[in-house]
């Protein structure tokens, strides 16, 4: 009975060990654009979501729960902090700002190494950030009308892929 206890023991242990492993040597990104703005007033340079954007930010959230983020980023736009503020919530973490304009990558990527990463950004930086940290110009500006790609990039083991989906 003693060997049995001591093998489940071990076994327990050592399946902990690789899980707890196997996690720390992945990074995953989520990167999402800001949800629909309020295009009423052209001068605005920094308009709120519309209740429609509203709607998707809390679509987004509810895409999002099952994924166990370590830190949610946006730029310091009411859209995009709009857009990031359900799931940041729901996760119960705060946003973290950050500006595409002047972001060091390597820097970046080292910070939230092995970690999982919500970024809300803008039909133009969102692309631009994943081709960064892919390493190459593989994704173009959105559209200014669409607001549901999702890309995601991982990084396991020194290697990075990415992936775009489209959520409703």
């Amino acid at each position: 009975m003693k060997k049995l206890l001591l093998i489940i023991l071990l076994f327990v242990c050592f399946g902990c060990k690789n899980t707890s492993e196997e996690k720390t040597d992945t990074t995953t990104y989520y990167l999402i654009r800001h949800a629909e703005k309020d295009k009423s007033d052209p001068s605005n340079k920094n308009p709120k979501l519309i209740e429609k954007g509203l709607k998707r930010a809390k679509n987004w959230s509810n895409h999002f729960k099952k994924v166990d983020f370590d830190a949610i980023y946006s730029t310091n736009y009411k859209r995009t902090i709009e857009t990031a503020l359900p799931t940041a919530t729901h996760q119960d973490l705060e946003i973290t700002s950050y500006n595409p304009r002047t972001l060091d990558i390597k820097a970046f990527l080292e910070k939230t190494k092995n970690q999982t990463v919500l970024i809300v950004g803008h039909s133009n930086s969102t692309p631009a950030f994943v081709n960064k940290m892919i390493g190459e110009e593989k994704y173009d500006t959105i559209d200014e009308t669409i607001n549901s790609k999702l890309f995601m990039v991982t990084i396991n083991k020194g290697k990075t892929t990415s992936k775009v989906i489209e959520v409703d």
